[in-house]
């Protein structure tokens, strides 16, 4: 079948042309987008959108203004710039992967392994000495908040405040 014939029948909303296009051109797309956002599971998402957006704007496809697919490629790169511009999205890149780092934590014994195996000693390093006592007791040694209150004989909304600020700290280098 044509391009043109699929892509009219398409516009016409034809289920199995859809199918086609989609066929034809996600893993494109796909590759556009997630040289974008960086994450596979984010560009899925992403490139499914568009194709929805896509599917419901078919009508405004004219094969004058260029060709369909430099139009769906330039709706998906945009989509994908739009995300990563969004707050929940910085946010997300923000925060470290927990499942990644415990793993890597859980099989290593020493405190500066661990520290290098997740490339932040250097990051932990810069922090004052009351922030490296503070997330050594709480994140390397797996102490509770209580249990490190008890250890620096300090009161525990001192452990959390340092806590919070701390990693707030860590994340602020880990970003730069």
């Amino acid at each position: 079948m044509q391009l043109e014939t699929l892509i009219s029948q398409f516009q016409q909303k034809d289920e199995k042309a859809f199918e086609s296009l989609y066929n034809m051109y996600s893993e494109s797309m796909h590759g556009v987008i997630y040289n974008i956002v960086r994450d596979n599971d984010i560009a899925e998402e992403i490139m499914q959108d568009v194709f929805i957006k896509v599917w419901h704007n078919s009508s405004s496809y004219s094969p004058e203004k260029g060709r369909f697919f430099t139009w769906i490629l330039n709706i998906a790169r945009n989509a994908a710039i739009d995300k990563t511009r969004s707050k929940a999205f910085k946010n997300s890149k923000k925060n470290l992967d927990a499942e990644f780092f415990v793993d890597i934590l859980e099989n290593n014994e020493n405190l500066n392994d661990k520290t290098d195996a997740i490339g932040i000693s250097k990051y932990v390093k810069k922090l004052a000495k009351k922030c490296i006592k503070v997330i050594e007791l709480l994140y390397f040694k797996g102490y509770t908040q209580k249990e490190a209150s008890e250890t620096l004989e300090m009161p525990i909304g001192t452990i959390k405040t340092r806590n919070r600020n701390c990693i707030k700290e860590l994340r602020e280098m880990l970003i730069k």
